[in-house]
């Protein structure tokens, strides 16, 4: 590939022979190469429009590169989606303040973690799912339920899924709640979730079911995981229906999640507040139909963020760095999108390897969190460095609130 500066513009274009354009806003973040060979990849495909757009928080993803945004064709790529569909940020405003927390966080800290299931599945006493379903998730479920009966009587594996005991649960990885201050000391909640073991077996699927028919069709792609369905494949329809379904799925789970950590911090501080006084709810890993450059196309965003102008967003950073609340300026090289998250600078492997407990504990002094060697994967230097990302997508956000989290939950 190519490397070309632009004189105006704050990002670098790189070509691709035989593809599109990858355009890339990573000035002073870095990019492992294997992240720069997967991005060519993806712009080999006769199916993607125009040019392929990759945030500063880009790297080496499974399937497609995180932190890129895949504008395709009258097609889809499953495996760009990826399997934890519709994951993503919410984030509320309160009335409370930095006063009106206890000087001890510890409770409130332990009553979020008693509220919400959190944590890894290890067996048929998953500790992240619920054991017994609460009311009021069961009312969510009851918006999601019919269509997703629609969905089993096609695929009736779906049906043995954790689907309604995930809803409302946070789940593990770099899946979060926290409670942060702004930069004026009002009291922010904000939790990281997506479509939890229903949106991994609807990905998973579809996944293997594009791997299967470009197999049929002799397809020739750069990768196998970027096989994709086309409009009026066989799967093209259960795809968009099963997909959209999942994303439905996230942005309630969020909302249930973010109800019970406001009801399990009314237990603890003894104050009246409201909450949701700002409130963004938005995902990133997920494809919807937008219009740009003239023409109807499936904008993947695959670790971003929409950010069409005035549109809010949500940057996080790590447990121990900055959060960001920001405003979308709408750019229209970048499909209207901007960064997700840090990004990772090593494997979770690497880092347990690279990093002590002492420097963890150091990493997150100040922050309410768990400092043993099993969050060593998520300790702060195993992701980029959150201003530089802010500082390289300056033409596509505004910053609105700065986060800073005093309490972290991780699954």
């Amino acid at each position: 590939m190519n490397m070309m500066n632009s004189e105006e513009a704050r990002h670098l274009t790189e070509t691709v022979p035989g593809g599109v354009p990858i355009k890339m806003w990573t000035r002073g973040v870095p990019v492992e190469e294997a992240a720069k060979r997967q991005l060519a990849n993806a712009a080999r495909l006769p199916i993607v429009f125009k040019h392929i757009a990759a945030m500063p928080d880009v790297h080496l993803g499974i399937g497609a590169t995180v932190g890129s945004v895949i504008p395709t064709l009258r097609a889809i790529i499953p495996a760009a989606v990826g399997v934890d569909i519709g994951c993503g940020m919410m984030a509320a405003k309160t009335t409370l303040r930095a006063e009106d927390l206890p000087d001890n966080l510890a409770p409130l800290r332990a009553a979020i973690e008693r509220a919400v299931p959190h944590g890894r599945s290890p067996g048929a006493r998953d500790p992240g799912a619920w054991q017994k379903t609460p009311g009021a998730v069961n009312t969510a479920w009851a918006q999601l339920e019919p269509e997703f009966k629609e969905l089993c009587r096609d695929y009736p594996k779906l049906a043995k899924t954790n689907h309604l005991n995930h809803l409302g649960t946070l789940g593990s990885g770099n899946h979060f709640i926290e409670v942060c201050l702004d930069e004026q000391g009002a009291v922010w909640f904000m939790l990281h979730s997506g479509s939890r073991g229903v949106g991994n077996a609807i990905g998973t699927m579809f996944i293997e079911l594009a791997k299967q028919d470009a197999l049929r069709n002799n397809a020739k792609l750069p990768d196998r995981d970027l096989a994709y369905f086309e409009e009026g494949a066989r799967y093209f329809g259960d795809y968009v229906r099963a997909v959209g379904w999942a994303q439905k799925f996230a942005a309630l789970n969020r909302e249930v999640m973010m109800r019970r950590v406001i009801e399990a911090a009314k237990t603890v501080i003894h104050k009246n507040f409201q909450s949701h006084i700002e409130a963004v709810n938005c995902h990133h890993n997920y494809v919807q139909k937008e219009r740009h450059f003239g023409e109807e196309v499936y904008v993947t965003r695959k670790g971003a963020v929409s950010a069409k102008a005035g549109q809010l967003g949500i940057i996080p950073g790590s447990m121990g760095a900055r959060s960001y609340i920001v405003r979308g300026k709408g750019h229209a090289d970048s499909f209207e999108s901007c960064s997700h998250g840090a990004g990772r600078v090593m494997s979770r492997g690497d880092a347990k390897r690279s990093f002590t407990l002492a420097q963890h504990r150091a990493a997150t002094e100040g922050v309410e969190c768990r400092k043993d060697k099993d969050v060593l994967d998520e300790t702060p230097a195993a992701y980029k460095d959150i201003d530089a990302v802010m500082a390289a997508q300056a033409e596509l956000v505004d910053i609105v609130h700065t986060l800073k989290q005093v309490v972290c939950i991780k699954g």
